[in-house]
């Protein structure tokens, strides 16, 4: 049975946001703040805020249940497998065929139940992501207009930049206060975004 991918995924998106966020050695000189021009970096606040981090863990957390839950079907196919390959000689014919039939049926349900979690997961995450991002834009709208920005930059699309143009740890701590956590269980999708 291949690894719970979808898992790892999840969580390898949330750690990239937190490695995104860490800065690396600039220039000496950033140059000037280019008045009405902000960056705010959407990676730092999932990684940072308190409810990016409480998603990231709860996520960590509905991940390894799943796991646990996916185990024991990947234990006993295994098992079967090995059963009827070192009975291959002295197992009849018939009870073979039928033992195989129904290790393929067990294989195709753990793969189906494994299917059913990954996308349990991803529509979970992308859920708890739209709740920080509704807590997010008013705050934007409301720091865009307290600093006077003209245009409104994405950090990803910035190399190097002047730090007093970065608005995301204002941001950070209006959506801390905002929304300082959120508390989740896996969500079933819904028949129409399956």
């Amino acid at each position: 049975m291949k690894t719970f991918a979808i898992a790892a995924t999840a969580l390898a998106s949330l750690l990239a946001a937190s490695a995104a966020s860490a800065q690396t050695a600039g220039p000496a000189n950033v140059g000037p703040a280019i008045p009405g021009v902000c960056v705010y970096f959407n990676q730092q606040l999932l990684a940072q805020s308190t409810s990016g981090q409480a998603v990231q863990a709860r996520m960590e957390q509905l991940a390894t249940e799943v796991q646990g839950e996916l185990a024991p079907y990947g234990t006993a196919i295994q098992t079967e497998a090995q059963a009827l390959q070192a009975g291959a000689s002295t197992i009849p014919a018939a009870e073979q065929q039928q033992r195989r039939q129904a290790l393929q049926q067990r294989v195709q349900e753990a793969q189906q139940l494994e299917q059913t979690r990954s996308e349990e997961l991803r529509y979970t995450l992308s859920e708890q992501r739209r709740l920080i991002s509704e807590a997010v834009e008013p705050v934007l709208v409301a720091v865009y207009q307290e600093k006077g920005c003209g245009i409104l930059i994405d950090r990803e699309s910035v190399f190097i930049m002047n730090p007093a143009m970065d608005v995301t740890a204002t941001v950070i701590q209006r959506v801390n206060a905002a929304l300082p956590t959120l508390s989740f269980n896996r969500l079933p999708v819904p028949a129409r975004a399956q």
